[in-house]
């Protein structure tokens, strides 16, 4: 039952008919279509130059102007120099290589729409320093500084993460903020980080009421300490996804977020960790819609509930999909995080 997956995986010609992943989303990113019926580039250089990137980079591939579907011609550790800032249409997709990006600042998704980022590893993000950072072929900037998060969604919309690998970052993991909308988070890991996943910019950024996220098929596993997610103001859809930890809370927020937590696997931590899967982090929320169905709580988890009535998301007949009960939960998000795929056979992991 992950749709995601049964959509493009067990094909063996993926390599030669990469986009067609750009089909496979579900939920409120679906729309989402990267670099469909754009030109296939290739990264073979991992240097990086903020201000003046190369052909054959990945930031000479993110911040040009047409349709790109990026791909990696070997293995390869990027270390940026500076935010790796992405122009809209663009898919960032490592199948067939291990390509990681670590030890320097990240990902920014700013002010754009239609970006896909899959299988790769992204860890050990650090701030990024004040200077000149290039967003596309025709504009350099100066930014402030980047926050070290590992990927940062700010003012844009149809965005889909898929399939990666995020852990050990300054900041967060991922962070939904500025009235970003139409987003889908699935079949990803995350591990050893604190603040995972932030979903609105601050208690009052009132714009951050029109984001809508779906969470779906990831797995937190062990090191997660609280946020996945913690929402403000939007709805977010939290379902089918894997708790093996939590140190503080798995999902929390503050001013009235709507959030349902559907088919869910959740782990309490033993002995004297906290029980709860939530946290409000302001008064007045007995009101505020938050929902638990077909969940599964094992070791004394428990979700406390809030609201009345129920809250579906609403999807499009495009966007729906069945959630799973909780208990189908181990088999539907064992293969989170990048998959070994080969050229000629089926992805697997």
């Amino acid at each position: 039952m992950n749709q995601i997956d049964s959509c493009w995986r067990n094909k063996p010609n993926w390599s030669s008919n990469r986009q067609a992943l750009a089909d496979c989303a579900i939920g409120f990113g679906n729309a989402a279509f990267g670099g469909k019926y754009g030109k296939i580039y290739v990264v073979t250089d991992s240097s990086d130059n903020p201000s003046d990137p190369k052909p054959g980079t990945l930031r000479y591939g993110v911040i040009q102007t047409q349709r790109l579907w990026i791909i990696f011609k070997k293995d390869m550790v990027i270390t940026l120099k500076n935010e790796l800032i992405v122009n809209s249409f663009k898919t960032i997709d490592g199948r067939g290589s291990k390509v990681e990006i670590a030890y320097g600042p990240c990902i920014t998704v700013q002010d754009v729409s239609h970006v896909i980022i899959h299988g790769i590893s992204i860890h050990h993000c650090k701030p990024g320093k004040s200077g000149m950072v290039r967003s596309s072929p025709t504009h350099l900037g100066r930014r402030g500084g980047s926050d070290g998060d590992a990927i940062v969604i700010f003012g844009s919309t149809h965005v889909w993460i898929d399939h990666c690998v995020l852990s050990s970052s300054t900041d967060g993991l991922i962070d939904v903020i500025h009235a970003s909308t139409s987003i889908t988070i699935s079949n990803n890991f995350f591990s050893h980080h604190d603040k995972v996943m932030l979903l609105g910019h601050n208690d009052d950024y009132y714009a951050d009421k029109v984001m809508k996220v779906t969470i779906v098929f990831n797995h937190f596993g062990p090191g997660c300490v609280e946020r996945m997610p913690r929402v403000r103001h939007g709805y977010a859809h939290v379902v089918n996804n894997r708790y093996d930890e939590w140190q503080m809370y798995a999902i929390g927020g503050s001013a009235n977020p709507t959030i349902l937590s559907e088919g869910n696997y959740f782990i309490a931590p033993d002995k004297s960790g906290n029980k709860q899967v939530t946290k409000r982090e302001s008064g007045g929320w007995k009101n505020w819609k938050w929902r638990s169905s077909k969940d599964k709580f094992l070791n004394g988890a428990y979700f406390v509930q809030s609201g009345w009535g129920s809250c579906p998301p609403g999807y499009s007949s495009s966007q729906a999909f069945t959630a799973a009960p909780g208990s189908m939960v181990p088999a539907l998000t064992a293969d989170a995080g990048p998959l070994r795929c080969s050229v000629g056979k089926a992805c697997a992991n």
